[in-house]
């Protein structure tokens, strides 16, 4: 009597079945694997150095060339004329007629200064004076008197040089308090505040009601009609710099560089910083103001030398390098640079050693590349 399973019976049964079929085919699988196999599996992904294309742009070439030498320049902008108008006497400041950005007259009156103080010094002087003038109208009568007594014989001679003694110092006396009336009347005349030249006001340093001293300023004028921008040089190039060379300085708020020229160059050094100041006269122009911050280049005339573009050079070291193409790879090489100028409106700098004629460069645009880098170069700068 044959006994059937139950249905759960043979589905453990298939289950079972399965189970051994995959372990057999995953024992073959390792088996027939071969060594070489395994070990290509096993070893990590090793991605090849990447190469980086290059254009036409991204690639200087260093070559001879006769540049403009030039010495780069900084500094503010200032009035060649200007001047502040201060209290010449004491008092208490009456009125002030002008404001910053007002145009004034030269002799223009700006301002009143209390003169009742220099009233009284005026008639304490005149009275002095009149005074001195009655001593001496007595001692020259005494001495006139006197002549003809000495004649007659009524004196003696010394009486009579007494009495020129006198007179001498009556009119001493007198010319002494003419000379206190004229400054009295000077001092009274100062009272008033006058534009000692043409231009505009700057500043307003003092208000009406404030009590004044001796040279207090009251306020400043400038004259805009002539501008210069005051640069410091170094002392290596100063000696290169000449009267009546030509510049372009770039100000503050002008779009456009303005052609300027080297008007004077100081005789001295400053004791600090041991530069030089220079001094840049500019075109006039009714956007230019004292104060203003410009920079510029002054000319020095040309030199022939072996040039790169200035911002290809690598400055993120102590010693400036260039990142050279060399084999298709690209290699950092200290150079030493020498002048700076322009070539057909580019910023260069000499290079002195380093790196030779004709050699290729990472221009700034690539940015910072490491050295060992493979490049590829395009076909109009391969050579």
């Amino acid at each position: 009597m044959t006994v059937s399973p139950s249905p759960r019976g043979r589905w453990l049964l298939l289950a079972l079945i399965v189970l051994a079929l995959g372990l057999v085919a995953l024992w073959r699988a390792r088996s027939t694997s071969s060594p070489a196999t395994a070990a290509t599996r096993a070893a990590p992904t090793a991605s090849a150095p990447a190469t980086l294309d290059l254009e036409a742009a991204d690639v200087v070439t260093l070559r001879r060339a006769t540049f403009t030498q030039y010495a780069a320049v900084s500094g503010s902008l200032k009035a060649r004329q200007s001047a502040f108008v201060k209290a010449r006497v004491a008092g208490d400041l009456l009125s002030l007629s002008v404001r910053e950005g007002e145009a004034v007259r030269a002799g223009q009156v700006i301002g009143q200064i209390d003169v009742r103080d220099a009233e009284l010094r005026v008639r304490q002087a005149e009275q002095q004076a009149l005074a001195a003038q009655a001593q001496l109208a007595v001692a020259e009568r005494t001495l006139a008197n006197n002549q003809a007594l000495v004649g007659q014989g009524f004196i003696s001679a010394t009486a009579l040089d007494t009495a020129k003694l006198s007179a001498d110092s009556a009119r001493a006396t007198w010319q002494a308090t003419q000379a206190a009336l004229d400054l009295a009347r000077k001092g009274q005349a100062d009272a008033s505040l006058v534009a000692p030249l043409a231009g505009r006001v700057a500043q307003r340093l003092a208000q009406p009601g404030e009590r004044l001293a001796v040279d207090a300023k009251v306020v400043e004028i400038v004259d805009l009609s002539q501008i210069e921008l005051e640069a410091a040089v170094s002392a290596q190039d100063v000696v290169k710099v000449r009267e009546g060379a030509r510049a372009r300085v770039t100000v503050d708020g002008l779009a456009e560089p303005l052609t300027a020229q080297v008007a004077r160059i100081n005789p001295s050094a400053s004791s600090t910083s041991r530069t030089v100041n220079v001094y840049l006269s500019l075109p006039s122009h009714p956007a230019l103001r004292q104060g203003l911050f410009a920079q510029g280049q002054i000319d020095l005339g040309q030199h022939e030398a072996l040039v790169v573009p200035s911002d290809a050079l690598r400055l993120d070291q102590p010693q400036p390098a260039l990142l050279v193409i060399e084999a298709g790879q690209v290699q950092r090489r200290p150079v030493r640079v020498g002048l700076s100028g322009e070539v057909e409106g580019v910023a260069v700098s000499e290079v002195l050693d380093g790196v030779p004629a004709g050699a290729q460069a990472l221009a700034a645009r690539v940015g910072l590349v490491r050295a060992g880098t493979t490049v590829r170069l395009p076909a109009s700068a391969a050579r």
